[in-house]
């Protein structure tokens, strides 16, 4: 064996020791969107795979000027099976890691999801996505991953505080940089260090990384006395621990070219003394030498084989693993517990709002005081919060003498948490510490509709047109309830003070602890457990316990003529002869004398054929038989027609024996079905 097959030899040994250097960087997880897929060898499936190529090569090359930052979008293919991709590296780590992590990424991704059109995968070092619908400087917040040690902290609230003013800081930093990158440290103690790192992806705009951050920061802040956490967004990253995670030296310093390839180690030739002295010898030592390579280099293939396969193993183990973690609710055992917070993996809907830590709430209610109660229903006293951001926040916090409690609690955050539509309240967060309970929603200036409907004097700002607006609103709000929303949720407890008015007077519909979910065909469901608000309840589910959609649209039916009248049910009997809204109405109504239900105050504003086609689908909702009632997409389409014509009404519920008639008089109301005048609403006149 000669001296180039040793240099052969030598080149190889170089080539398997640089593969031991590959990157075998920290998978983190990925969610697939398993709500739109594509099938095998189609034009899209090409286009994905073309575009995690151009993700590749430009991490690759480093071509591009987007790169220079770590971070670069592009499109492959043409609508409608264009594909958007991008990928960004941590802004401290080096262009050679981010290569390899981008490089791992794209080719992770395809076999994470294989036919969706939808995919973001994090590792340590990066993260890349695709999608089929454009998502370039847009703020995502979802699907993601909330990550925390499992070690508490003893200092809170102090280190909730020191947190969030590190992350605050990193922010600051962060949105003063082109690459939407900042760190930040800070002394917990003499003995403790806490370090914070947060970034942005780079088409997002200063005000939407800001947002991104923010929201970030807040579910971040609100798993408490932990040591260590992250969260990780498709548009944002956060994270901080106690020990220093980040390169300091590539943070402050311009990002190094790709490190060269290592050249081969050429042993010295022999001397020419040691050649001549002895041919014998030199043919001794040549043999020697070759030996010895040989064996060393059997030695280095045998250990980079062995170390790469382990390597691989145990990536591939924990690639696994972790997926696994993402279909099991709760938290682990592990070093970290993991929870998606939006987004489905595997066909798990788990989701989780943010948990609010207590000091903080307390801080925006100025610990519950008096001042800020903005009034009291079945779950608890309501609070105004303001949040050190200026934002504004209504805090509901579950009484000890609440016919609620823990269950109701947990039903309305994960209920309202895949609820999301402008006619339903918004709920922020949640806080669950020793006995408080807390529910965080956005905050409703004007309170909720009994405030003004039932008022003697703010009655008259409810005009017809705001009136009108309001019925309408509800209605969209129900009808994506039952039937446009992904569940089928039957509400259960819909009245007057549970529709929400923000600042320009629009509806939302608002406490979902009484809620239900309907899977499948599920029509109707029994309970021994009758919950909700007597006066707006079903006459099947008050007597027997069978609620349905029917249900919530007969208490549809009676907040609508509350609307219309301005008095409330549950009261009604009291001022009008022993009657209920609902049966005094019906009385109207047979004697053709509808309008008189009208609130006084809408004189000046109404419109006769809008109202009284008003009151007839509120007397269709509230019938006894639930089969008759309409549904929610019936009631929506009359509301926006003025041409549809409307059925019959039959009596409305429990109006049998609750009229307190005089000796040797009948009622009209006595018969199922009275006799008007067929409903066209065209040449309808005021009274």
């Amino acid at each position: 064996m000669n001296m180039n097959t040793i240099l052969v030899f030598l080149s190889m040994l170089s080539f398997l020791i640089s593969l031991t250097r590959a990157y075998y960087g920290s998978y983190i997880g990925n969610v697939c969107h398993n709500e739109v897929n594509f099938t095998r060898n189609s034009t899209y499936q090409s286009n994905r795979n073309l575009l995690l190529t151009t993700l590749r090569s430009n991490a690759t090359h480093g071509s591009s000027d987007k790169f220079s930052e770590g971070f670069y979008n592009t499109t492959a293919g043409q609508d409608p099976d264009k594909v958007y991709g991008l990928f960004l590296c941590r802004g401290d780590v080096s262009a050679e890691t981010c290569k390899d992590c981008v490089n791992s990424a794209t080719s992770d991704l395809p076999q994470a999801c294989p036919l969706q059109k939808e995919a973001v995968i994090w590792y340590e070092e990066c993260l890349s996505r695709y999608s089929n619908v454009s998502f370039f400087s847009t703020m995502d917040t979802q699907p993601s991953i909330y990550m925390s040690s499992a070690k508490n902290t003893t200092g809170r609230p102090l280190f909730d505080q020191q947190v969030w003013n590190l992350m605050s800081e990193a922010s600051n930093q962060a949105l003063n940089t082109t690459k939407m990158f900042g760190t930040a440290e800070k002394n917990f103690s003499a003995y403790q260090t806490i370090y914070g790192l947060v970034q942005c992806t780079q088409d997002l705009s200063p005000d939407d990384c800001s947002s991104c951050l923010r929201n970030a920061i807040s579910k971040l802040v609100a798993e408490r006395t932990r040591l260590g956490g992250r969260v990780l967004y498709p548009s944002c990253i956060i994270r901080y621990e106690l020990y220093p995670f980040y390169n300091d030296t590539l943070i402050a310093s311009p990002t190094p070219a790709p490190a060269q390839t290592p050249s081969p180690v050429l042993l010295p030739p022999p001397s020419p003394g040691s050649v001549t002295s002895s041919k014998g010898k030199g043919r001794k030592a040549t043999w020697i030498a070759i030996g010895t390579t040989i064996s060393t280099i059997s030695v280095f293939i045998l250990l980079g084989s062995f170390v790469w396969y382990r390597r691989r193993r145990n990536k591939e183990k924990k690639a696994i693993n972790q997926r696994e973690l993402y279909t099991r609710e709760g938290r682990t055992e592990d070093d970290y517990s993991y929870d998606i917070l939006g987004g489905e993996t595997q066909g798990d809907s788990h989701q989780e709002l943010p948990i609010f830590p207590l000091g903080l709430a307390l801080e925006a209610t100025k610990h519950f005081s008096h001042e800020n109660k903005l009034g009291e229903g079945g779950f608890g006293p309501v609070y105004k919060g303001i949040l050190a951001d200026g934002k504004e926040i209504a805090v509901k916090r579950l009484s000890r003498s609440s016919g609620q409690g823990l269950q109701e609690f947990k039903n309305e955050v994960t209920l309202i948490a895949k609820l999301q539509h402008k006619n339903l309240v918004r709920l922020l967060g949640c806080c669950l510490d020793g006995k408080e309970l807390l529910l965080i929603y956005e905050y409703m200036p004007n309170k909720s509709l009994d405030v003004f409907l039932f008022d003697s004097t703010r009655h008259a700002q409810l005009d017809w047109k705001r009136r009108i607006s309001i019925i309408n609103g509800i209605a969209r709000g129900l009808l994506y309830l039952h039937e446009d929303s992904r569940l089928k949720v039957i509400h259960r407890d819909l009245k007057a003070s549970n529709v929400l008015l923000d600042h320009e007077m629009n509806p939302k519909i608002s406490d979902f602890g009484m809620a239900r979910i309907f899977s499948g065909n599920q029509n109707e469901a029994n309970t021994n457990r009758v919950v909700g608000t007597y006066g707006y309840m079903a006459p099947e589910y008050a007597m027997e316990g069978v609620f349905s959609v029917k249900s919530d649209v007969f208490s549809f039916g009676v907040l609508l003529l509350e609307i219309i009248s301005g008095k409330k049910n549950g009261g009604f009997y009291l001022s009008e002869q022993g009657q209920s809204l609902l049966t005094y109405t019906w009385k109207l109504w047979c004697k053709g004398e509808a309008l008189e239900l009208m609130d006084p105050v809408l004189k000046q504003s109404f419109v006769a054929a809008e109202l009284l086609k008003c009151i007839h689908i509120g007397l269709l909702c509230v019938q006894e038989d639930p089969a008759v009632r309409p549904n929610m997409s019936s009631v929506a389409v009359m509301l926006a027609s003025d041409t549809v014509t409307l059925p019959q009404p039959t009596q409305p519920a429990f109006s049998a024996g609750r009229i307190v008639a005089k000796s040797g008089q009948s009622s009209s109301s006595d018969s199922k079905v009275c006799s008007v005048n067929v409903v066209t609403l065209s040449d309808v006149s005021p009274r």
